[in-house]
């Protein structure tokens, strides 16, 4: 029979080794044993489960629900059940937990600790299963530092001395297939650590589904059949390609009927034909990856790989995806390994120890955020992030992923002062681990990923971001252009009169325009925290503010690299974004004078696009030097641009701003030679369709004549509207 030390280890919920004296066992006679804790049971028997027969009633050997009792005439193991009487009175019939061998293989293990295996959600965290006959979820968590693990939940009573795990030494893994367990089950793991103190318990890291806020439970949730990304995908997504991006607060963008968020089938019968109406090529989602506040928008995430319960089940997130495809669009995921919240559910000292962080603030916290920072150069974090990165592209087939925050990864000093900081081995303050993680991942999506992208949300002038990773590059697809929207943002918002002294503001982006893959972004970040809407950042009265956005607009579309526009810009929201209220559909919805100006915006962005997409010259070449070419740089004094856009197939686009309220009458504006001999106005955003005063060139074709201007031999002369931008194309 058991010694009372084990006896109490158990009831403690302290015992190193629970498979060693629960379940089964032969003593030194070959006479079999079995013991089972059942807190809250108040009797115990022993079934066989061949014939269904009792073999024997367990003894209680402690109140809180020790049993045990020798099989009587059996010396070899059997497949047993216990039946169980309760003290609320119920009765059933359960296949003992202790019963089963080890669940995950030992090369697994290894490959794990080794950094070898680019996927460990496979086999940690919660997977229904069916072993030996029996239908239950194996769980699994790394906690090497833990000296107890126990996994607790709906199915236990959350109580932690029911279930403690076997622990796997080779990679600090504890792992237990728990009989009966079953999708829908809520869990967490607890923990006693190292220092032998009860930790709070924690969600799962690897937990493909969670409860919804503020509760922090992880739910068990059934494996979904791999999608692969839809081949056509791939030619969507290369840099030739016109990709223009609808980026999308999904908690914010509708709200449901009774104020609460709408879940994904109701997005997915919305939101993808709407942004299909507008043009867009792709749509982007802030994270929506588990997170505890609202007020994050997501990137303050603890459950990478569980799509948000706000939003429904992770198989509604699926028919999302498959609705976006259907209307032609690609998904983007916002994904956040540059750090996490330090909530006591999360991954904040997991085992009592700094786990996934640094101990050293200094390298492990960002004190702007109040967040820690990942160990990037630890294997099993790297592991646990890789394969973050790959499970929605994976699971789900969305279109790629936008890497939220990469500067403060790439630099050790990010946002630190001299003595914060923790310099790399060579003294420098890259964060080499960081560069070699991103590395992997995008080397990882370009091969098990084909067509996938990644974007980089990176705002320093760290070489090769877009670059291959074998050129010595990050390998990122595409890079945001964040000096381009700070410096044209600032241009816009000066009074036209002022805008001579800040010429260069607006043309400064062509010096560094190939340089990288570039994204070009008037994302959410640039509508909040007091910044104002885009329409509020515009000067003059109403009628220039909505003629200054429009110009800008057609300048954005014009300019080379890909384009992404935050929700609610597309038909000029005049506050700013706010997180915990819809978008002011009324603006759109009410057909009167009042609405107009914002309804011809939203028209104009639909024109955009289906121009941007049309026509090769203005997307082509987004990323190429040969796709571009000045005509009018430096008019400082008039604020007008002018340049051309090809294709590098003999397909040109004429571009020309004009950003004063002056009009401009009889311009020259130079063609170049292999120019066509007649032009049309394709779009004038002083169209009276968008609001404007519909001066323009327009109505016919325009001839070239043989008279010079900006190095040409041949010009056209033009009327150029007030607070405008025209495309032209040949006619």
């Amino acid at each position: 029979m058991l010694d009372a030390r084990d006896i109490a280890a158990l009831v403690a919920a302290r015992h190193p080794d629970p498979f060693a004296v629960l379940g089964l066992h032969a003593d030194a006679a070959g006479k079999l044993w079995l013991r089972a804790f059942l807190p809250g049971a108040t009797s115990a028997e022993v079934v066989d489960a061949a014939s269904g027969k009792s073999l024997t009633t367990l003894l209680l050997r402690h109140d809180d629900g020790l049993f045990e009792a020798r099989i009587p005439l059996r010396r070899k193991r059997f497949e047993y059940r216990l039946r169980v009487r309760w003290r609320d009175g119920e009765e059933g019939e359960y296949a003992d937990a202790y019963a089963f061998g080890p669940q995950i293989a030992e090369e697994e293990l290894i490959a794990f600790r080794e950094g070898r295996e680019p996927r460990p959600h496979r086999f940690l965290g919660a997977h229904p299963a069916i072993v030996d006959g029996i239908a239950g979820v194996r769980f699994a968590v790394w906690a090497p530092n833990a000296q107890r693990a126990s996994v607790v939940g709906s199915f236990n009573a959350w109580d932690g001395r029911r279930h403690p795990m076997r622990f796997r030494h080779t990679a600090g893994v504890w792992e237990l297939f728990v009989p009966h367990a079953a999708p829908g089950d809520l869990y967490k793991f607890e923990f006693v650590g190292a220092d032998g103190a009860l930790l709070p318990s924690k969600a799962d890291p690897y937990a493909r589904a969670s409860e919804l806020r503020p509760s922090t439970a992880s739910k068990v949730a059934a494996p979904l059949s791999p999608r692969a990304l839809p081949a056509e995908r791939a030619a969507a997504n290369d840099r030739r390609a016109p990709i223009s991006i609808y980026e999308v607060h999904a908690g914010s963008w509708r709200r449901a009927d009774d104020g609460g968020f709408l879940d994904w089938d109701a997005m997915a019968a919305t939101l993808p034909a709407y942004a299909a109406d507008l043009g867009f090529t792709h749509i982007e989602l802030l994270p929506i990856s588990e997170h505890p506040f609202d007020g994050s928008w997501g990137y303050q995430t603890l459950g990478l790989f569980a799509t948000s319960a706000r939003f429904g089940a992770p198989e509604a997130f699926a028919r999302f995806v498959e609705a976006c495809h259907a209307h032609g669009l690609g998904l983007l995921l916002d994904w956040v390994p540059a750090h996490f919240p330090k909530d006591a559910h999360g991954l904040a000292r997991f085992d009592g120890t700094a786990l996934y962080e640094h101990a050293d603030p200094r390298e492990g916290e960002h004190r702007d955020w109040g967040t820690l920072i990942y160990n990037f150069g630890r294997t099993e974090v790297r592991s646990f992030l890789i394969g973050s990165a790959l499970y929605p592209l994976e699971t789900f087939g969305v279109d790629g992923l936008r890497v939220d925050a990469v500067a403060s990864m790439l630099y050790r000093d990010y946002s630190r002062n001299e003595g914060e900081w923790v310099p790399n081995i060579h003294g420098g303050r890259e964060n080499l681990e960081a560069i070699s993680l991103l590395r992997e991942v995008n080397t990882r999506i370009g091969a098990d990923a084909p067509g996938a992208i990644a974007v980089a949300e990176e705002s320093t002038s760290f070489p090769g971001v877009s670059a291959p990773v074998h050129h010595g590059g990050l390998g990122f697809h595409y890079k945001w252009n964040m000096g381009w929207m700070n410096d044209t943002l600032r241009y816009m918002h000066e009074d036209p009169v002022h805008r001579r002294w800040h010429h260069d503001l607006m043309s400064f982006g062509l010096v560094y325009a190939f340089s990288e893959n570039f994204v070009l972004p008037l994302s959410h970040d640039e509508v909040v925290h007091g910044k104002g809407s885009l329409l509020g950042k515009m000067p003059g009265d109403d009628w220039q503010r909505f003629a200054n956005l429009r110009a800008y607009y057609g300048f954005m579309w014009t300019h080379p690299g890909k384009k992404l526009l935050f929700m609610g810009q597309e038909f000029a929201q005049r506050d700013e974004w706010h997180h915990d209220h819809a978008l002011p559909w009324h603006l759109l919805d009410t057909a009167d004078a009042s609405t107009a100006s914002h309804r011809g915006v939203r028209d104009l962005v639909r024109d955009l696009n289906r121009l941007y997409r049309q026509t090769p010259a203005l997307h082509r070449l987004d990323c190429e030097s040969a796709g571009f070419a000045w005509l009018i740089g430096d008019d400082r004094d008039r604020s007008v641009y002018a340049w051309v856009r090809r294709d590098g197939e003999g397909g040109l686009a004429i571009v020309v701003c004009n950003f004063t309220p002056v009009p401009r009458h009889d311009a020259r504006i130079g063609v170049p030679d292999d120019g066509a001999d007649h032009w049309r106005e394709a779009l004038n955003t002083d169209s009276r369709h968008y609001g404007g005063s519909d001066l323009g060139s327009g109505g016919g074709a325009l001839r070239v004549e043989a008279i010079p201007a900006q190095g040409c031999a041949r010009s056209l002369a033009l009327t150029l509207p007030p607070l405008a931008t025209i495309v032209l194309l040949p006619a």
